[in-house]
């Protein structure tokens, strides 16, 4: 019997990751990825959110960067997500 090779998945940072759904955002929708400061807006925006800067408006709140990048192709199956 052959043995399956473990495949080993290659680390993003989650800077890297909200980088690259930035340019594909600002491409296809016009927004952009941002990161809640403080605690003050934590409880209404998530950790993170989505804004569109010609509006200057909130389009989005608890996005889950992780999720969202590979809904968007921009993190693939081999790779995954490190602090």
């Amino acid at each position: 019997m052959a043995k399956k090779k473990k495949v080993k998945k290659v680390p993003v940072t989650m800077r890297a990751l909200i980088q690259r759904i930035n340019r594909k955002l600002a491409t296809e929708r016009g927004y952009v990825i941002k990161k809640t400061r403080g605690n003050r807006w934590r409880g209404e925006l998530g950790d993170y959110y989505a804004v569109d800067p010609k509006r200057n408006c909130v389009v989005s709140e608890y996005i889950e960067p992780e999720d969202l990048g590979r809904e968007l192709g921009v993190l693939r199956d081999w790779e995954k997500v490190v602090e």
